[in-house]
This record gives C-alpha cells, structure tokens and sequence, in this order.
C-alpha cells in the first residue's frame, strides 16, 4: 500500500517465487505485500492527518527494515545495485538492454524488472543473454524492499555483479520506498519537458543520477536542455547528470564508466571489510 495514492498491492506476483517459506535476509512474513490496507478506508473514512501520517511511517519504516537487509546483502556479495525509476516512455527498458549488451563481457549482471502487468520487458531484457526475473504489481505502483528481497532468492545474482533494478514507471511513489540499492538513476526523456524535475521534486532529490535520454531527438524538438538541468540542480545540487542516446550511443560511454567507478568503490569497499575482519 502507497499512502501517496493508496494503491493496492496485493497481488503482486513473482516469477519463480513462492511465499511459503521464510525470508533468508533474516526475518519471516506472509510475503503478501498488503502493508496496511486500512488505508485505502483512511481517504474514503476521513482519517486525520495525523493517522494518515502515522500509517506512513509504520509502512516507510517496515520497507526500510527490509530494505536494510538487501543492502547487508548487496554489501556481502559486493554487488551494485542501482534502481532505475522514470516516468513510462522514457526509453528505460531500450537503455537498460543497450547497456546490458555493451557491457556483458565486462560484467555478470542480472535484472529485476518490475511492471503492473505482462512479462514483455522481463523477455526483452533475457533476449540480451541476461537473467531477469519479472515482478508484477498488479494495483500496485512501485516495487517495494520486501518484493526486491523475495526476487533475489529465485534470481540469485553473482558476486560482484551489477543488479539493475527497473522499477514501475512512476516518478512519484518510488521515490519514497529504498529498495536497499545504492543509488537510483532517474531517466528523463527529453521529450518530456524540461520542467520535470520541479514538478516532481522528491524524485530528482532522492537520485545520485540523472540520464538525460533520447538526445538524438533535439534537433526535432523545442527542449532547453540548460534549462532542463538548471532546475534538476536546483532540486538536487550534487546529482550528476548525464546526456545520453540509447538509440544511437551519445553519451553512454560517459554512463558507463559511471557504473565502472562506483563498482570499483564497492570492491574496494569489499576488501578493506573483509582485510579488517581477518585483523581483528
């Protein structure tokens, strides 16, 4: 449940998954992905604010327990993971399978992919040689900790891997829910309108990344791509920001050496925790 909108999410589904076991991140649950659903009564009942907020963090708060563990699980196998959110259309899914491709003799790399409905883009991310599991939300607009959780016990992901998260295309309740990844990536399109980092703002600020996408457009369109990134650093002034065309290569190499440094910095990360375990 998402207090933003109150979507349902109650039947999400999980290709592979089952839930009647225990969670191996370390703690047990039904795995039914409801959260609270009095709160959809909340909105129709005329519950306070102050309810409706308490209900908020009692949701943030369980999501963020779950969300611990992925990061302990990430840190553990020294994997980089990333969630890539946008609104539907950016051209997410054509980057994430450019990018899959360029680098698959460089990295192991695996997928979550999350959508309300239909396997499609689960298919065309495993056409590229890569696994990927599918997560379906039904009512349901984001992917949450718990989900992701859930869907690396069926993946199982390598060590050392890069784990690309394609979360529901919704630039509003994502931005809430950490999923335990290191950083999310917002892709915006460039024909989508340069104002949309201050129409959703909590999206941008909560990004270490920003893909300026489908740059190949511009000559076709009237985007101010200055003014584009001027009120994405206003919303978020340490965000990098990338101009990048999945279609024809523009500016990927940049996104890609992106991804080399922070694994990099996870590795060594790795070593310096296991070096200080053998020391101690």
């Amino acid at each position: 449940m998402c207090t933003t909108c109150g979507c349902a999410e109650g039947d999400t589904t999980i290709e592979g998954h089952t839930h009647d076991h225990a969670h191996d991140h370390g703690h047990a649950h039904d795995h039914s992905h409801h959260h609270d659903n009095a709160l959809m009564a909340t909105h129709a009942a005329g519950i306070s604010p102050s309810r409706i907020l308490k209900i908020e963090q009692d949701i943030l708060s369980k999501n963020n327990a779950y969300a611990d563990d992925n990061k302990d699980y990430f840190k553990t196998h020294g994997m980089l993971a990333l969630n890539l959110v946008s609104s539907p259309g950016s051209g997410k899914t054509t980057l994430l399978t450019r990018t899959l491709n360029d680098l698959k003799s460089e990295f192991s790399q695996s997928v979550i992919e999350g959508d309300q409905q239909t396997v499609l883009d689960a298919e065309r991310i495993r056409a590229t040689g890569v696994k990927a599991i599918q997560i379906n939300t039904g009512k349901g607009c984001h992917l949450d900790a718990d989900m992701v959780g859930h869907a690396l016990e069926s993946l199982e992901p390598e060590d050392d891997s890069l784990l690309f998260i394609e979360n529901v295309g919704n630039l509003v309740c994502p931005a809430s829910f950490d999923l335990g990844e290191a950083h999310k990536v917002v892709i915006l399109s460039v024909t989508e309108g340069e104002d949309k980092p201050l129409k959703y703002p909590d999206m941008f600020h909560a990004a270490g990344l920003m893909l300026l996408n489908k740059t190949d457009l511009l000559p076709y369109l009237q985007f101010d791509v200055d003014q584009c990134i001027a009120y994405a650093q206003r919303v978020n002034p340490g965000m990098t920001i990338l101009q990048v065309s999945a279609t024809t290569g523009e500016g990927m190499q940049e996104w890609y050496q992106w991804l080399r440094d922070l694994h990099q910095s996870i590795q060594t990360d790795k070593q310096q925790h296991a070096t200080a375990k053998q020391d101690a």
